[in-house]
């Protein structure tokens, strides 16, 4: 068994156990079925509640998480929408430790997810000794969570094919999975109490696999959007950075002046005239500003500068387009002498730092 404390990262149950204990033991207003927390104190364990010592983990509108945990306490499923980055996951993953204690009965979608990755496949040794059977079957995220009554997370639904997300309306509608290759009770699984899904798609992603119309009605739609306030962004990217830094053994905190840069570049680039078609989100922003630090801290003993935002900027915001390459080439050359400061006029010097 792994450490906890050599884990890259935990999943929230073992990051913030603490706090879901004592919301347990404080927890006083009436529960859905099967659920862990109460709507109240879920709903604090997501957006924070000072006065309890619980932490604030979700930078959006408190109102979402409400509408949220409301649609899970019905027989709908949640569906989270938006643009890349914008913490759908990180939402889903926090809903789910709080609603049963447990986030990772996760099924990460792609064009090669199959209905065994779903629903169940077999133990194949067993199989052909004894026949199909409930010793030889092995269950996927979907039937555990509807035998044991949790939340199950589907991540990039929309990346799966029709026919397979399909496979999901039986479930979803009837709350049943059958097992074909079983008979008598072992063949019908029902589902418990606190039985659910969270569903999260990119809005980028629309038309690759795009829901049937029946999969849609059994799911409620709610969109996560980009952090609006340029001083909440800010704070958020200088917190998560720092946790990241104090991990990887970087002694020093990320400097304010140069996140204030590094922020106010990826706004520009993602919201501008001359906007870059990648993924310009605040968890980009948070990766490239801890990257900065590991520069700084790893090469020179310091805590990075604006320089090295532009180091750390073409592997992120241009990857391999040459057109978002000469867009972020230009914001360097035109757009950044035009602000005030020396970490603008640093980032501006260090613009032949860029690749190409």
């Amino acid at each position: 068994m792994t450490s906890t404390q050599t884990m890259q990262r935990p999943p929230a149950e073992v990051r913030f156990a603490d706090e879901l204990a004592r919301l347990r033991d404080t927890d006083t207003a009436p529960k859905p079925p099967g659920w862990a927390l109460s709507l109240e104190a879920a709903r604090r364990f997501v957006v924070g509640d000072e006065k309890r010592g619980v932490t604030k983990k979700f930078v959006g509108d408190p109102s979402l998480v409400d509408r949220a945990l409301v649609t899970l306490a019905t027989s709908r499923g949640l569906m989270l929408v938006g643009e890349p980055g914008t913490a759908k996951s990180l939402l889903s993953e926090l809903i789910a430790a709080a609603v049963c204690g447990e986030s990772t009965l996760t099924i990460q979608g792609g064009a090669a997810t199959t209905e065994d990755q779903i629903k169940y496949s077999w133990n194949y040794a067993l199989l052909v000794a004894e026949g199909p059977s409930p010793r030889s079957l092995v269950p996927a995220p979907m039937l555990r969570g509807m035998a044991e009554g949790k939340i199950v997370r589907f991540e990039e639904i929309t990346r799966c094919p029709l026919e397979v997300q399909d496979c999901m309306l039986s479930m979803l509608s009837d709350r049943v999975m059958a097992i074909g290759e079983l008979n008598g009770p072992d063949g019908m699984v029902f589902a418990q109490d606190g039985f659910n899904v969270i569903a999260t798609a990119n809005t980028r992603d629309r038309g690759v696999n795009e829901m049937s119309a029946a999969l849609k009605r059994r799911f409620n739609f709610e969109t996560v959007f980009p952090i609006a306030d340029f001083d909440t962004e800010l704070a958020l990217v200088e917190q998560e950075a720092a946790k990241l830094l104090a991990k990887s053994g970087v002694e020093l905190a990320p400097k304010r002046d140069v996140l204030e840069v590094l922020v106010r570049t990826f706004r520009d680039l993602r919201e501008g005239n001359d906007r870059l078609t990648t993924v310009m989100s605040t968890a980009e922003a948070v990766s490239v500003a801890h990257a900065v630090g590991l520069r700084g801290w790893f090469l020179r003993g310091e805590a990075g500068s604006a320089a090295d935002v532009v180091e750390c900027l073409a592997g992120t915001a241009a990857k391999d387009n040459a057109e978002d390459l000469a867009r972020l080439r230009r914001y360097l050359e035109q757009h950044a002498p035009r602000r005030k400061g020396r970490q603008w006029q640093e980032l501006h010097q260090a613009r032949h730092r860029l690749p190409g």
